[in-house]
Parts: structure tokens; sequence; C-alpha cells
């Protein structure tokens, strides 16, 4: 498994659902993150009871249906990623994000001291670091850790 450049431990990742969403739309960085690095162990995912709730919630939305296959894509990477993501509740709640959704991902950077939590929608944070835990694009996460 590949070591984080920040710890001499294995990555430990938060991803936002808009990654597992292009993850299944294309084959650009947020796929290689899940299929090249969570599916492969080489890199911890973490997940809470209410991400993977919005994680079924958002893959499951009409607006996806339109591409073939999608749903059934999206059924097995919410199955994968349990069998391969580790399932944690978070015992804080915050409440510093404008999105008041996105606080539960930094909820669970909390709780596992998240080396990285990886977004396409950055501008959601309004912040480059929470605590230990760096907020990175997908390319941005990839360029450091893994070019």
């Amino acid at each position: 498994m590949r070591k984080s450049k920040l710890t001499e431990e294995v990555q430990k990742l938060i991803v936002d659902t808009n990654i597992l969403v292009s993850s299944l739309l294309g084959k650009s960085y947020p796929y290689k993150i899940i299929y090249d690095l969570v599916f492969t162990d080489r890199v911890k995912l973490f997940i809470s009871p209410s991400i993977l709730e919005e994680y079924q919630g958002v893959l499951s939305r009409r607006k996806f249906q339109k591409k073939t296959s999608f749903y059934e894509d999206a059924k097995n990477l919410v199955d994968s990623i349990l069998e391969v993501g580790i399932l944690i509740n978070p015992k804080t709640s915050i409440d510093i994000l404008p999105d008041k959704s996105d606080n539960k991902f930094l909820d669970l950077s909390i709780a596992v001291q998240a080396d990285c939590l990886i977004t396409g929608n950055t501008k959601h944070f309004p912040f480059r670091q929470f605590e230990s835990t760096l907020i990175l694009s997908p390319k941005e996460y990839w360029d450091t850790f893994w070019k």
C-alpha cells in the first residue's frame, strides 16, 4: 500500500459524493481515485452512515438514469464501497459550512483524523485544511500524492 506523504501510514481518505458521480461518468481523476486507489486498498476510505445515505440518495437520482447502466453501476459502486470502506459513526457534529449538508464530511474527518477530503466542490469548503485534513480537488490530490 502507498504510504502517505503526510504520515508513515496508509492515507485515510474521505470522498465527497460528487467524486462518486464523476467516477461513474468518466475515466478522469475521480475514476482513478476510486478504482485505482480505493478498490486496490492503496488507501483507506472512510464513510459514515449519513455520508452513505447521501451517496445512495444522490446516485439514485433520476437525472443520472439517462446514462445507460448508470443505476446498476452506481449500485455496484456503493456495494463495493461498503466492502472496502470503513464505516464510522462520528461522535461530533459541527456546523461551520455554508452548505450544512457538507458538515458531515468534516464530522468524519475529525473522527478518523483523515489525511484528505477529496471534493469537486472546493468552493463549498472555505478553507484548504480543516484540522489535520487537507481539502483537495481530485486533480490536486492526484498530482500531490500519486503523480
